[in-house]
């Protein structure tokens, strides 16, 4: 199918009056769309032609053509039959958008009665829009050039062994007489859009010079595994481009999950389905990743005894790759330097864009450098990006903590990948973010929950979520009285969580020590939500190290789910010390030497005891140490304090804990005196 614009000037003069009046241009416009709708009576919807508008100078007239047509000659017939001579015509082959404006023209001109019901006709209907149906589309026009300039510009990629070839097939054949269809479709494999884009236009520009393909225009459809789309609209879509030729770009990372597996076979089933029906009267292009095994395999699977053409990117090596950065140099109108080609080795191949990413750092330093030397003391983006410190005071917090140096090496990785992410994007490199659930395991008071909520601020001042809050559960908040009702708390929670952190605490509570209870229920409908909120909700469970081991094994999922176990060990000495001069120092007091060494003797004596507290422990010591110095300052001479006075606590504000004696356990029955 094709669609046309006629454009051409007026040769009588006699229509230049009648617009100068209004009533002799209504009967003008009325006649104009009789005689129209007469010849297109004849045409038996195999074609349609409308005048869009009629100026004093000029008219412009559209078409719709079912089949291939010589355009000049139908396009005389219908100016000849209306009664419109015209001098210096233009005509351009046009895309069904355009179309369409041009049909919104003539209906506000009242050249045609209703643009929806010729679409209708022509079932175009449903491809309006450019968004119908589950259909997402685009088309363009091939851009006619030369068999020279097509050979020179196929130079730019390296698929020589394979595009060359193709490019003197076609060229060297002749089209049969009265022959339709075509012998083979293509399948082109490259991980650079840009090259793909490049390649298909080139071949199609030679497949119309030799007359394989009728139309000048294209669509092309975007795809990926498991995308649902309606299968009448992509139909339309294919008879709206026969005679022309129909590119698939089909996205799939060969992913070997089963999920993914069945979205990819049972997309490219549909794709192929279609594609069989119109293969002779639509070109069809596949545009598939370069590696893409299991993919093109299915494809391979659905196409039968279809011919295909693969059109491959390949390595380049050695100096095969000189010679592509020497041709970007030369096309950007640089000199190259040994610098340029530093990175290169011998023994490895190169794809396109890795080259260009090699070619556009140098570029950039080259420019800086070299070309403007002014600007070479000004730092790149990049440089700026990887000195900038990570933003807001929560992550000053963690680092000012005393220990927990797991729980800070591991934010300070998860910072750093995003910050690869942005200054690596433009290189060719694929980052996809990873999962950020965790697993916190320690003793009462070593700052699981104070970290958990740092760490979800964090990652909000730092771009890694979006709200960054802390949402604490137990147990019974999201375990259910009944069967069935867990899931749906826990999708609460998670929607809830949005953002941000969810903080399972005691996690291993869920269980309760019975299996195929409410508890397992949790853990389920808990590792499906992990999986559909990967990206915007981050879990942390906490608890006790024995115990949550064998909480991860009440699920084979909830394992390969977490990405990070991180130990909160109980504190040393030096350590509680630490923190007690911390706490100490964010309550605007400091300890004194005497204090200091008096706590240092408690904490030694108190880790050994059962149930200790760890950072809790210091807290409560710090409280109670505050209130016997308030209690000591009020019996002096207030006037008399000094500032260090009212803010330093010493060794006699600090009371030492009365520990526990172990009972002696009396043996029962008598004993002799």
């Amino acid at each position: 199918m094709q669609f046309f614009k006629i454009e051409g000037f007026t040769v009588d003069k006699k229509m230049s009056e009648e617009n100068e009046n209004r009533k002799a241009l209504r009967e003008k416009i009325r006649k104009f769309a009789v005689k129209s709708d007469l010849f297109n009576q004849k045409l038996k919807n195999k074609a349609f032609y409308f005048i869009t508008d009629a100026s004093p100078d000029t008219v412009s007239v559209g078409a719709i053509c079912r089949d291939h047509v010589e355009i000049e000659k139908k396009a005389a017939d219908y100016l000849d039959a209306i009664g419109l001579k015209l001098k210096d015509v233009f005509i351009e082959e046009i895309t069904l958008s355009r179309l369409c404006k041009m049909l919104h023209i003539a209906l506000r001109n009242d050249y045609i009665n209703d643009d929806d019901e010729v679409l209708e006709s022509f079932e175009l209907d449903r491809l309006t829009g450019g968004y119908r149906g589950g259909v997402a589309y685009g088309e363009n026009i091939i851009d006619v050039s030369s068999k020279e300039e097509i050979f020179k510009q196929a130079e730019r990629f390296l698929a020589k062994d394979s595009f060359y070839p193709e490019l003197e097939r076609v060229f060297a054949g002749s089209l049969p007489k009265r022959a339709t269809g075509h012998p083979v479709h293509y399948f082109i494999q490259t991980d650079d859009q840009e090259t793909c884009k490049s390649m298909y236009r080139l071949l199609l520009s030679a497949l119309y010079q030799k007359g394989r393909i009728q139309s000048r225009r294209y669509c092309f459809v975007d795809f990926a595994p498991g995308d649902e789309f309606s299968d009448t609209v992509y139909d339309c879509l294919y008879k709206s481009c026969s005679g022309g030729a129909v590119i698939v770009r089909f996205s799939s990372d060969d992913e070997s999950e089963d999920d993914r597996a069945n979205g990819d076979r049972d997309t490219i089933e549909n794709l192929c389905k279609t594609m069989k029906k119109h293969r002779n009267r639509v070109l069809t292009v596949f545009c598939l990743p370069r590696e893409c095994t299991r993919a093109k395999d299915i494809f391979l699977e659905n196409l039968g005894n279809l011919s295909f053409v693969e059109l491959k990117e390949e390595f380049a090596y050695g100096e095969r790759a000189s010679d592509f950065l020497k041709m970007i140099a030369k096309e950007n109108g640089v000199r190259t330097d040994k610098r340029l080609f530093e990175k290169l080795e011998n023994d490895t191949g190169y794809l396109v864009p890795d080259l260009r990413a090699i070619f556009d750092e140098w570029y950039d330093r080259k420019l800086k450098n070299d070309l403007y030397p002014q600007y070479k003391e000004v730092n790149s983006v990049k440089l700026e990006v990887v000195k900038k410190a990570p933003k807001g005071n929560a992550y000053d917090e963690l680092m000012e903590m005393i220990g927990i140096n797991e729980a800070k090496q591991m934010m300070i990785k998860a910072l750093n990948y995003y910050k690869a992410q942005k200054i690596f994007a433009d290189s060719g490199v694929k980052f996809d973010r990873p999962a950020m659930h965790m697993i916190f395991t320690g003793n009462p008071g070593t700052a699981k929950t104070t970290v958990a909520r740092l760490f979800a601020r964090i990652m909000k001042e730092n771009g890694l979520l979006s709200k960054g809050n802390l949402v604490e559960v137990g147990r019974g908040d999201i375990v259910g009285k009944y069967v069935g009702w867990t899931a749906p708390e826990i999708q609460k929670k998670f929607r809830e969580a949005n953002g941000s952190v969810l903080f399972i605490d005691e996690a291993y509570s869920l269980v309760d020590d019975r299996d195929g209870c409410f508890g397992d229920e949790a853990i389920n409908a808990i590792v499906q939500e992990m999986e559909n909120h990967r990206d915007d909700v981050v879990v942390i469970f906490a608890g006790y190290p024995d115990k949550m081991e064998g909480f991860l094994r009440k699920n084979p999922g909830l394992r390969s789910r977490i990405a990070f176990h991180i130990p909160f060990a109980d504190y040393e000495t030096g350590d509680l010390c630490g923190i007690a001069k911390l706490i100490a120092k964010k309550k605007g007091l400091k300890l004194s030497p005497d204090a200091l060494e008096k706590m240092e003797g408690i904490f030694e004596a108190a880790k050994n005891e059962e149930d200790f507290g760890n950072g809790r422990y210091v807290r409560n010591l710090i409280e109670q140490a505050k209130m016997s110095l308030m209690n000591r300052l009020l019996k002096l001479d207030i006037d008399q304090l000094s500032k260090d006075d009212i803010s330093t606590i010493c060794a006699d504000d600090i009371d030492v804990p009365p520990f526990a004696e172990k009972q002696r356990k009396k043996p029962i029955g008598f004993s002799a005196a």
